[in-house]
């Protein structure tokens, strides 16, 4: 059972999310919180493998609490949960360490599955917010190392084109549909792609394919 808790000044919110993860068989609520300072103490108390944490919050805010819930003993995965999605509010999550970033208005499929994907140890971001990650370092590309071309070149085909979709910011889903592939054979093929890479998430492997020229392509 994966041990969640959720951090959201609005009490509505977090019942709602409490009723959706509850819900699936292998999640499960352990821990709720109104503001960042007592979601801290709660994560003590509780152990949660994973908080979900919203950034605009009383008091200590979700990126605030997301360094400190960082630095705990036993540190939960960290998912930021807005309804913000400016570049601004993404760097900072991904520079506090938050390991996904999903907008409020996300499907709940999608949130059960970025729940499960950061348990596995991937990182998760909205593929909206993908998107924009990617759009921001538009002009400021550096070209692409010898060792990075040789990374490329090591690709299949399929690899390529499966990388072209990540480049793009579509979900594994959505690439599937595209490819005419089952959601699990992208994941594979994504698997395969972040290892020949050296890319520790899908968001490093889409920055190099828009470096590369390929999701233009």
């Amino acid at each position: 059972m994966i041990k969640i808790m959720v951090v959201d000044d609005n009490d509505i919110v977090r019942r709602g999310l409490r009723t959706i993860i509850d819900a699936a068989e292998d999640l499960q609520v352990v821990a709720d919180a109104g503001d960042g300072r007592s979601a801290i103490e709660a994560a003590r108390r509780a152990k949660p493998d994973i908080a979900l944490v919203d950034i605009r919050m009383p008091g200590m805010d979700g990126l605030t609490a997301t360094r400190q819930l960082l630095d705990l003993e036993q540190p939960p995965h960290v998912i930021i949960l807005t309804t913000f999605n400016t570049d601004e509010y993404v760097d900072e999550a991904i520079r506090s360490g938050a390991a996904g970033f999903l907008l409020k208005d996300s499907p709940a499929d999608e949130l059960l599955r970025a729940l499960r994907a950061v348990y596995a140890g991937h990182a998760m971001l909205d593929p909206a917010v993908t998107r924009q990650v990617i759009d921001a370092i538009a002009e400021q590309a550096p070209r692409l190392s010898a060792q990075e071309k040789a990374q490329l070149e090591s690709l299949t085909a399929r690899e390529v084109d499966v990388l072209r979709l990540v480049g793009r910011g579509l979900s594994n889903a959505d690439i599937g549909a595209e490819l005419f592939m089952t959601e699990g054979t992208v994941k594979g093929y994504v698997s395969a792609i972040l290892a020949k890479l050296a890319a520790e998430n899908r968001v490093q492997a889409a920055r190099m394919a828009y470096r590369a020229g390929l999701d233009n392509g």
